[in-house]
């Protein structure tokens, strides 16, 4: 599970910022609270915030670490050897400021992982992250937490002057000296030598998804992807029945076609979702004739499926969009209710949809704001620490929404009267 991210000079975001999913000592919906190792954490964060504020940013943030953690020992290397090279995610460091364009970024997590060691399960928590500018990595650190353990301990740590790999196994230590680049990140390389300390760590970033609807080009793509095995077991096609269930009850099953292109030499799949029409009636509908709403959901069930059989984390950026609050709402309950989601998923979601601030759905340590200041700097922060007027903090009778749509919390757009101009 996710405790913290940590995050500075990205795109919008210049200064050091923290997205935390530690639960506060607040009493109001108490049993969703996860303790796990001597951590007590939230399945839910909530990022509002006008247009342009910076909420996607967050979400690209995580990302881009996400994808320099799992790519990256791919990264660099001999320019002879161009096939086997990947070429690393663009780093856009907050550009409205001379310093911070020439600055490095840095990316840190603090995550508690389940470990399988022998017959017996463990949850250990980790400290891990890295600084990177043009040059590639600046510096880079892992330190590990047993359960019973009060501090910290170094597994590795290196800059552009020194490495140390103290707590990894003696005989990987010289293959990490040997294959490491200046663009690589050890975690990657030691994953990929198939180093056990290192590869936990990495495959906790793999149990992150994303879903980023504000994307024309992913939102396509995610549309027209199926669940793995959707194709040809029926028994997937039922669970994905079940789930449209809750939302569309008049979908109760789907053909499937496989047809192959010989054009092409691939296989296409033709999915027609069928209706019910009345009492003995159906109709077969091509799902891409479907609604948005219904093709979005379908677009979130593979993430969604896959997000909490692993207990990952699941980022989706305008969850809101083309879907009703309930069906929103409902969406967000599979990750708040302990009795739906017992591998401890985890939502981290964006959204304009005011309806959701209700103290009825969400925590005060579940809801963030991003608000963007007069030099483009964007900067985040959660209703549990908020301070009104006053300087005291938001209670939980309080009415979110309203209190948010009057302005209470910032975080709104700045708003002015438009004119279009009239031809002559």
């Amino acid at each position: 599970m996710l405790i913290q991210f940590r995050f500075k000079n990205f795109k919008s975001f210049k200064e050091d910022t923290i997205l935390d999913l530690s639960a506060t000592r607040l009493t109001e919906h108490s049993d969703r609270v996860i303790s796990l190792g001597n951590e007590k954490l939230l399945p839910a964060a909530a990022i509002f915030g006008a247009n342009a504020s910076g909420k996607s940013n967050v979400m690209k943030a995580f990302r881009y670490m996400v994808t320099y953690v799992i790519e990256s020992f791919a990264y660099g290397g001999d320019e002879n050897d161009k096939k086997n090279m990947r070429k690393r995610p663009k780093l856009t460091p907050f550009l409205f400021n001379e310093e911070s364009r020439n600055a490095e970024s840095s990316f840190e997590v603090y995550f508690i992982a389940e470990e399988l060691w022998g017959e017996n399960k463990t949850f250990k928590s980790y400290n891990y992250g890295f600084t990177i500018d043009r040059d590639g990595i600046s510096e880079e650190w892992l330190n590990s937490k047993a359960k019973t353990a009060k501090e910290y301990s170094m597994i590795f740590y290196r800059n552009r002057e020194e490495l140390d790999l103290t707590g990894l196994p003696e005989k990987s230590r010289e293959n990490i000296e040997i294959a490491l680049e200046k663009e690589t990140l050890i975690v990657s390389l030691g994953a990929k030598l198939k180093i056990a300390k290192l590869k936990n760590v990495r495959d906790w970033f793999y149990r992150c998804n994303f879903a980023d609807f504000g994307n024309p080009y992913e939102n396509a793509f995610l549309s027209s992807l199926i669940p793995d095995g959707f194709a040809d077991d029926p028994e997937i096609q039922k669970d994905v029945i079940e789930y449209f269930s809750a939302f569309d009850p008049s979908i109760i099953g789907f053909h499937v076609e496989v047809m192959e292109d010989e054009n092409e030499n691939r296989e296409h799949i033709k999915i027609d979702a069928l209706h019910r029409m009345g009492k003995d009636q159906t109709a077969s509908i091509p799902l891409e004739e479907e609604s948005g709403g219904t093709l979005k959901m379908f677009a979130l069930y593979p993430v969604l499926r896959e997000t909490l059989q692993s207990g990952g984390v699941l980022f989706v950026d305008e969850l809101n969009s083309r879907l009703h609050p309930l069906l929103v709402r409902n969406f967000l309950i599979t990750f708040l209710d302990l009795g739906i989601n017992t591998k401890h998923a985890q939502i981290i979601f964006t959204t304009h949809d005011s309806w959701q601030l209700s103290n009825n759905l969400l925590r005060r340590d579940e809801i963030w704001f991003t608000e963007k200041d007069e030099e483009g700097i964007s900067v985040l922060y959660s209703l549990a620490d908020f301070l009104d007027e006053d300087g005291m903090k938001i209670r939980k009778d309080e009415n979110y929404e309203k209190n948010y749509l009057l302005g209470k919390y910032g975080a709104i757009p700045s708003l002015k009267s438009f004119h279009v101009s009239e031809e002559n």
